[in-house]
């Protein structure tokens, strides 16, 4: 799979305001399943959109919204109509076939503790994007392997003395103010919310090893905000949730990259938890950076959750249930 993702712009017709509220939902939540299903990004003005990813299911998610908007004339497109359609229609197995295609030689990453492999077409895109290109993307769904396989990737390149250090880094939104009234220092506070980082370090590293290379500054861990001002060489910089960066973060933070150094971006654009109204970063950083080189783009969809399969029909039972709660609710 290509690093560069392919946008296409097009327009539904006719123009109809009715029509084009019951597409996209309340709150948009209609458009957000279809990011969520088609490893996606979808924005919109008016009847003019644009849909952004790799090329199979770019094609396949604008004829979805087509679709739709045909079928928004006749009936009341709930977000359990909405997956029900993309259920009958298949069009998930059509992008995995896509994805199926354009798989590469397959990467392995070695670390002492284990040899990781990306399961599927798209996590082994990710991983060989991440090897070739200085800065990277991962988005998409939570379960789909984003940050594991950066962390893995970070690990290798320390060991292998690719980096000097890694450095964690991610948007404290949840906490606001809360932070400074955490116990402890800076990391101690910003702990909680890197606790998948550090599952991850521990798993590869050890606990010990991961220990010793905090005390040695080898392995740091910063919250979005003490970046400012710095430049990073010879660092395997990670951001996690970065769907809850602003525009002005995240492009303060794609600055601070340094001679020698990889980023990894990671986040999932349909779980923004900023303030109503304000622009996530990484929704703006997908649209002004697709074409530059040297940047990847990994996006990922439902269908790259890899959990165990209980989990999995957890999720399912429950999105199931949320669709119809949200279809009575508008009824």
């Amino acid at each position: 799979m290509k690093g560069q993702p392919e946008a296409l712009d097009f327009t539904l017709e006719p123009a109809d305001n009715d029509r084009l509220a019951n597409l996209c939902g309340q709150f948009d939540e209609n458009l957000r399943q279809v990011e969520r299903r088609l490893g996606v990004e979808i924005s919109n003005r008016a009847h003019r959109f644009r849909v952004i990813g790799d090329q199979a299911a770019v094609s396949a998610a604008v004829n979805v919204l087509q679709d739709l908007y045909n079928a928004s004339a006749e009936e009341e497109l709930s977000p359990e109509n909405v997956h029900l359609f993309l259920q009958d229609s298949a069009v998930e197995e059509r992008v995995r076939e896509g994805h199926e295609k354009a798989r590469g030689e397959e990467v392995v990453i070695r670390t002492r503790k284990a040899e990781i492999r990306g399961r599927g077409p798209n996590q082994q895109g990710y991983l060989r994007n991440i090897r070739d290109n200085d800065l990277n993307f991962g988005v998409g769904p939570a379960g789909t392997g984003k940050t594991y396989l950066a962390v893995a990737a970070a690990v290798e390149a320390l060991e292998s003395d690719a980096v000097r250090r890694l450095v964690l880094v991610r948007p404290a939104v949840e906490a606001g103010e809360r932070l400074g009234f955490l116990p402890g220092d800076l990391a101690q506070k910003v702990d909680p919310y890197l606790r998948p980082l550090y599952d991850a370090l521990f798993e590869m590293l050890g606990f010990d090893r991961v220990a010793k290379l905090i005390e040695r500054n080898v392995i740091e861990i910063a919250p979005l905000a003490y970046m400012r001002g710095r430049t990073l060489n010879q660092s395997f910089i990670i951001l996690d949730e970065a769907q809850n960066t602003t525009v002005e973060q995240m492009k303060m933070f794609l600055t601070r990259i340094g001679f020698g150094s990889t980023a990894v971006v990671t986040g999932d654009v349909t779980q923004v938890d900023l303030p109503k109204g304000t622009a996530s970063g990484l929704r703006d950083a997908v649209e002004v950076l697709r074409d530059v080189e040297g940047v990847s783009f990994t996006f990922f969809s439902a269908a790259d959750v890899v959990r165990h399969p209980l989990v999995q029909r957890i999720v399912q039972a429950y999105d199931r249930i949320s669709e119809a709660r949200d279809g009575n609710s508008g009824a």
